[in-house]
């Protein structure tokens, strides 16, 4: 369910978009039912609570509309007050909010008389005020706030409230924002280039990255451990449905390696648990490089975060259980020795998806006969996409722009025409017509649709909307 969905004249009512919605049945002081959906049922009693305890009392006297029932108002307005009146500033039937359950209408009750009328409740403007400096606290906004009719396209109405989530509704409150001006600002699909500093997880920034753009569907690809730095390219809303596009691609990294001890997590940051004074061997050191640009199969080390009949393999390593390790084929593309000195050296990889770096050193290290350890990673790039362009994670903030989706993937992109994107965006396959080679995406306004040669069709891999 899309709690800060915008249904407007330009956005019109969908029901597809509320198929999961859930509603639900309140009664007002005057014994009129309401539909409302479930959390913002929940809102409303619970400031209908908080406010009574302030001795102010309020009442629902609008919820959830079907388009008839639209459609019925529409023509009452129309009687009373004539067709411009209505055209002004009654919705239509597919552009109402109240088709969505999310918002409702109150009125005030003063000396246990329920204020009905529109001009008598602006009366009230202070106890109005009150209540809107409140509303985040319940996940609430006003829907037409003062001032901004020339967004809304609706006149002030103090007493329309909406439910968008608590974040979302303090985010709104806090930049005096309308739904409208949320929408453009917040709602955005994309890939965020990030350079990850030391100390923080993946996690920690994709959490971070959540927050900042007020959304859940926020992924990366390829986890940088928390002693790394570098590129860590992270998807956002409809962008998290091509990650599997974008980890397989191969990664570049610039690595350094201190020689002379060894840990449990074949980094600095684990327990040592071998130790020797020992010195590198340039012209040996060169020599093992150079053999390692090969497919081969690495173990994949205790301290990660692979599974292992369902249970993750640093679980195992921290309950102190043996478990044999899993071994994976990866594909060393290129590695060049950049500097050496007696004990520590540097080199550059460019490896495959699901290469361990400090797997590599280890591998490294047992064809030296050296104790090796990762002391310092920097992811460079990724695919297509490099550190350079990347953006420091302390200076991202919803205006930082974002990579489209179709400049993010090596497919062809081609425009469909009307007929076309009605078989496309219900998954049927079309001819290829457009002699695409193997997977290709497809565009239509903001449509997208990711598709792939079968014989002589093309065949649907995922609808991105």
């Amino acid at each position: 369910m899309n709690y800060k969905i915008v249904v407007n004249k330009e956005y019109l009512y969908d029901k597809n978009d509320f198929q999961n919605r859930k509603l639900k049945k309140v009664k007002n002081i005057l014994g009129e039912e309401f539909l409302l959906e479930s959390r913002t049922l929940n809102a409303y009693l619970a400031l209908k609570e908080y406010l009574a305890k302030q001795s102010i009392f309020i009442t629902i006297t609008s919820g959830y509309r079907t388009l008839e029932k639209q459609e019925e108002i529409i023509k009452d307005f129309q009687d009373r007050y004539g067709d411009d009146y209505t055209k002004q500033y009654v919705a239509l039937p597919n552009t109402s909010e109240h088709h969505t359950g999310l918002c409702f209408d109150v009125a005030l009750i003063i000396d246990d008389k329920v204020i009905l009328e529109n001009n008598e409740a602006m009366k009230y403007e202070s106890t109005w005020q009150h209540i809107f400096e409140i509303l985040s606290l319940f996940g609430l906004i006003l829907r037409y706030p003062k001032g901004k009719e020339a967004i809304t396209s609706y006149q002030y109405e103090p007493w329309h409230f909406r439910y968008v989530s608590k974040n979302t509704a303090s985010i709104i409150m806090k930049n005096h924002l309308t739904l409208e001006e949320y929408d453009k600002i917040y709602h955005k699909s994309g890939i965020l280039l990030v350079d990850k500093p030391k100390g923080l997880t993946s996690r920690d920034i994709v959490n971070q990255v959540s927050k900042i753009f007020d959304t859940t569907k926020v992924g990366h690809n390829g986890t940088l451990d928390p002693m790394a730095t570098g590129l860590l390219v992270i998807t956002i809303n409809k962008a998290t449905k091509i990650n599997e596009y974008l980890t397989a691609t191969d990664k570049e990294y610039i690595a350094t390696v201190e020689v002379g001890y060894e840990t449990n997590t074949f980094d600095k940051t684990g327990k040592v648990i071998n130790k020797e004074n020992q010195e590198i061997d340039i012209n040996e050191l060169k020599r093992v490089i150079s053999t390692f640009p090969r497919e081969y199969e690495q173990t994949v080390p205790v301290y990660s975060a692979i599974k292992k009949s369902g249970k993750k393999l640093y679980e195992y390593a921290r309950e102190g259980q043996e478990v044999e390790l899993p071994k994976r084929k990866v594909l060393i593309k290129e590695l060049e020795l950049l500097d050496s000195k007696k004990c520590e050296f540097t080199f550059r990889a460019v490896v495959s998806k699901g290469t361990y770096i400090r797997s590599l050193v280890q591998d490294i290290g047992k064809e030296l006969n050296l104790y090796c350890t990762l002391s310092e990673l920097k992811r460079t790039r990724q695919g297509k996409f490099l550190l350079e362009d990347a953006v420091a994670f302390h200076d991202v903030t919803v205006q930082t722009p974002l990579l489209s989706i179709g400049e993010s993937l090596s497919f062809p992109l081609i425009h469909l025409d009307k007929e076309t994107y009605d078989k496309v965006k219900n998954g049927m396959a079309i001819p290829n017509k457009y002699l695409v080679e193997k997977k290709v995406l497809l565009v239509y306004d903001n449509f997208l649709a990711i598709y792939e040669k079968k014989q002589d069709r093309l065949v649907a891999c995922k609808i991105l909307n």
